[in-house]
């Protein structure tokens, strides 16, 4: 595991290191604190990082703007957002900008490792808050309903094969487009795969960006012409 840690808050980021390593011996784990050490970094590292997960109000960010240069600079590269302040807003533009993830400071050390892993083994990543169905804002208390005790509000699970085009859906994203295919509701689809809903809304997007779709009307009549899926009668 080959992680990129970029944050300007020097605790949080060397505890998350400190914690990582410990967790995984075998990890290597390079943290900078600004944009430009991040950029530096990638561009003389002899292999770069699984992940990078790069800090939303860090020097050099400007808002999104930073995590969209760094994401058309590397557009091979998995990245995350990571952030202690972020607004759901932030999370869904850094969804749409190619994010693999959200990872709010909240999150307890053990949780930020299986997400982390999670992202690693090719799915999204974005906790969930159970009493509202939608996006957990970094704000959140690593409380009662968060708690480290408390199981990990993932809402993707690992994938089970690789991607089968070479638009590089993953299987969980093919799997949503042949639901949209035949016409299902996102409730629907979210109930036939036991997901969230607002995790069946985050594949969508990943879905309609990748094949340069409006929506999820476009996704689907895109998929039909490429083959990805069979019109149903």
């Amino acid at each position: 595991m080959h992680l990129l840690i970029a944050d300007d808050h020097t605790m949080f980021r060397d505890a998350m290191s400190q914690y990582l390593t410990r967790s995984n011996p075998d990890a290597n784990i390079v943290t900078t604190k600004n944009l430009d050490e991040a950029f530096k970094y990638m561009q003389e590292a002899e292999k770069h990082p699984d992940l990078v997960l790069l800090d939303l109000n860090m020097p050099g960010m400007n808002g999104l703007q930073g995590f969209k240069n760094f994401r058309d600079t590397f557009p091979d590269v998995s990245v995350a957002l990571l952030s202690g302040v972020a607004e759901i807003s932030d999370v869904q533009q850094a969804m749409d900008l190619g994010a693999i993830g959200y990872f709010p400071k909240t999150l307890s050390g053990r949780a930020m490792l299986k997400a982390i892993e999670l992202v690693l083994s090719g799915e999204k990543f974005i906790p969930v808050d159970h009493a509202t169905n939608g996006l957990m804002p970094s704000y959140f208390s690593d409380g009662n309903k968060h708690s480290p005790t408390a199981p990990l509000p993932m809402h993707t699970r690992a994938p089970k094969d690789p991607p089968k085009t070479d638009i590089n859906l993953t299987p969980r994203e093919e799997e949503v487009l042949e639901r949209l295919g035949k016409g299902m509701s996102n409730k629907d689809i979210a109930r036939d795969l036991d997901l969230q809903e607002v995790t069946i809304k985050l594949h969508i997007r990943g879905i309609c960006r990748k094949l340069e779709a409006n929506n999820r009307t476009q996704a689907a009549l895109r998929a039909y012409e490429l083959g990805l899926i069979k019109k149903v009668d």
